[in-house]
């Protein structure tokens, strides 16, 4: 742990300009970015009065050992700079409102011959017509039910309709009368287009011509005594009423915006906001983060802005207005901000008094609820957790804390199609973008342990190339093409390496040998202090370098409980990769006699479909969809493939 003294920038070196600052700790990793109107008043509140400072940014001034800034030449040039630089690097001492999914949207395919109902989430598409955002996703499968009731349009994949239309019969979903069926000729092409553009107007708000005519229908129906038909007519009439009852609207048709509200306490932050389109609430959407330092509810607004907005990879979805508890001190520099995005005036304002400040209140309600909800859940969990890693630390008599723990498992069919895989933990969760694998040839592969010596080396001598990677200070011009950026020092841009960061710990899944191995790989390479354990499967032992005995973990303990996580979660990793790869090898193959099919085009067979049995039950037209791959050529696969089955299945019998 730094002491915050030991890298204190000298009086008068920070610039009273405005800039963006970051925080760096030993191993090159930037734990925190801010921003600042005067960066020299900004610096000094870290390491004046330490002991005073909130829990999380006293551990962060002590976790950092140097700090580093820009100056630039405007507040707005700093909300760009430190939204660039909180992405990039992800720190781990901000506000971060992670979530690893997209909003999801219902979304007609207009653009296709048959148009497609479907949930769709990431970038928008030319030509297909979204509604929403829809949160929870279930919300929007239970509307897409529902109005599929009334307007039977396509649901179904390329895939299932391509059958569909080949074997003649439709799915399941033409047979319940949930799809008209174009597949198979139950409707023209024209009549489903029709029929897929009603679905739009409805949905697009406009269900009053399509409920008269309804009803109107159910009244001819009954005049005419056809009492099934009124009936069938009944249920569509109720089910649309359903579907608007679910989107009540609460505002003026023309209202879109995004209403925001908070909950906080001095350790945790909880954001909820509702999407509001055409008046409706479309979707709702929540996020709990820790809080770094004491932030008021201004501060949280300007950094989810930030973060939410700036993600988005479409901008038509940023809406003309945006609602929140208090205006940021910076409001102007971010409307300006989100207005470039947006390629339109965007309006971020407090409502005070009526339906938009009464639907406000209910947002923050959910706020609160929300972190009610995350502390009663999480607070057994993160005692677990942090338990865990100390009984870990202390059973090993490691003197640093165990942030970070990496795992690795060998894995292969008899020597075969050997691979390795790498998990990680952070504070005791799965750090999953960080997973990767290995393939392993040659004279690694004769045994595990060589296996496992290959493995550790590749990884660390990664990492220890990386560390040797610096670049000098280099003054560079701003986006204004002046001299006003000034960049003191460069990081090495470490999130676009494979391996960012060493471990607290390396296991390996494995007894005495494995760990020897690991370790004679960290010696030679010149990493002698890394400190590494392995788990034995048979008496879930654990086993140190050079001991002749384990370390016996009680049965009961945490710290075996997470041991056990981590090596079940690497050996899980390693066997999928081994199954693909095995999977591949066999579909090459069995390619390997058709004649005319070279290297290329057989490993693009192999990627497209990814084993044997996939690529028999294909037809030659899907097969001829892959580049490269002729009608003529998709038969002779398909024909070489059927051969070589009959001929294994003509052999003798034993008994």
């Amino acid at each position: 742990m730094a002491d915050p003294a030991s890298y204190r920038p000298k009086p008068g070196e920070i610039p009273t300009n405005p800039g963006v600052y970051r925080f760096i700790d030993p191993h090159g990793r930037v734990v925190y970015v801010g921003k600042a109107k005067n960066l020299r008043a900004r610096l000094n509140s870290y390491f004046t009065s330490v002991h005073q400072l909130h829990p999380k940014t006293f551990a962060m001034v002590h976790a950092a050992s140097s700090v580093e800034w820009t100056v630039v030449g405007s507040e707005l040039e700093a909300i760009q700079l430190e939204y660039t630089w909180i992405k990039q690097h992800t720190p781990r001492f901000n506000i971060m409102y992670r979530d690893d999914k997209s909003y999801p949207y219902l979304a007609v395919t207009m653009n296709e011959k048959y148009p497609r109902v479907q949930v769709m989430r990431g970038d928008k598409k030319p030509g297909v017509k979204y509604f929403g955002p829809f949160h929870p996703a279930k919300a929007i499968r239970e509307t897409v039910d529902t109005m599929l009731r009334v307007f039977p349009v396509r649901s179904c994949s390329p895939g299932v309709f391509k059958r569909a239309e080949a074997s003649g019969r439709p799915c399941l979903l033409g047979y319940i009368d949930k799809c008209a069926a174009p597949c198979v000729g139950n409707i023209s092409a024209e009549d489903h287009r029709e029929l897929a553009q009603e679905f739009v107007d409805v949905m697009a708000g406009r269900p009053g011509p399509h409920m008269r005519r309804i009803e109107a229908k159910m009244k001819e129906a009954v005049a005419e005594l056809r009492f099934e038909d009124a009936a069938r007519h009944r249920d569509d009439l109720e089910a649309l009423r359903r579907v608007f009852e679910r989107n009540a609207v609460v505002l003026s048709e023309d209202t879109e915006s995004d209403i925001f509200a908070f909950a906080q306490d001095e350790l945790e932050a909880s954001a909820q906001v509702f999407h509001i389109r055409q008046g409706r609430i479309r979707g709702q959407r929540g996020w709990i983060s820790e809080k770094v330092e004491e932030i008021d509810d201004a501060g949280l607004v300007e950094q989810l802005l930030l973060q939410v907005y700036g993600s988005i990879p479409d901008t038509e979805r940023i809406p003309q207005e945006i609602l929140v508890p208090a205006l940021p001190e910076n409001h102007q520099e971010l409307t300006t901000w989100l207005s470039q995005l947006r390629g339109a005036r965007v309006q971020i304002r407090v409502p005070q008094r009526g339906d938009k400040a009464a639907l406000l209140g209910t947002v923050r309600e959910n706020a609160e609820q929300a972190l009610t909800l995350h502390k009663a859940r999480r607070s057994s969990d993160i005692t677990t957790r942090s338990a865990a890693l100390r009984e870990l630390q202390e059973a090993l008599d490691l003197a640093e804390p165990l942030m970070r723990i990496e795992c690795f498992d060998i894995s292969h069919t008899s020597g075969t199609n050997v691979v390795a895989s790498m998990v990680v933990l952070e504070d005791g969760l799965p750090k999953k973008k960080d997973y990767r694998r290995f393939s392993i040839r040659g004279e690694a592969a004769r045994d595990d342990t060589s296996a496992m010596r290959d493995v550790i080396t590749r990884r660390f001598s990664r990492y220890l190339k990386e560390l040797e990677q610096t670049t000098d200070p280099v003054p560079e011009a701003s986006a204004e093409g002046g001299a006003d950026t000034v960049i003191e020092s460069t990081v090495v841009d470490r999130e676009s390496a494979k391996f960012a960061y060493p471990p607290s710990l390396v296991v390996v899944d494995g007894g005495q040998p494995q760990v020897n191995a690991a370790r004679a790989a960290l010696d030679a390479i010149g990493l002698p202090d890394m400190p590494v354990v392995g788990l034995a499967k048979r008496l879930e032992e654990v086993w140190l370098p050079e001991d002749d005995f384990p370390l016996v973990l009680p049965r009961s303990s945490e710290a075996l409980y997470m041991l056990q996580r981590i090596r079940d979660e690497a050996h899980r990793f390693a066997i999928a990769y081994h199954r693909s790869s095995r999977s591949k090898q066999m579909t090459a193959s069995a390619l390997d006699d058709v004649p005319g099919l070279g290297p290329k085009r057989r490993a693009a067979v192999v990627a497209h479909f990814g084993s044997v049995a996939n690529l028999r039950a294909a037809t030659p037209e899907q097969v001829a969809e892959v580049p490269g791959i002729g009608l003529d050529t998709a038969r002779s696969i398909l024909e070489h493939l059927t051969k070589t089955t009959d001929e294994a299945g003509a052999g003798p019998v034993e008994s």
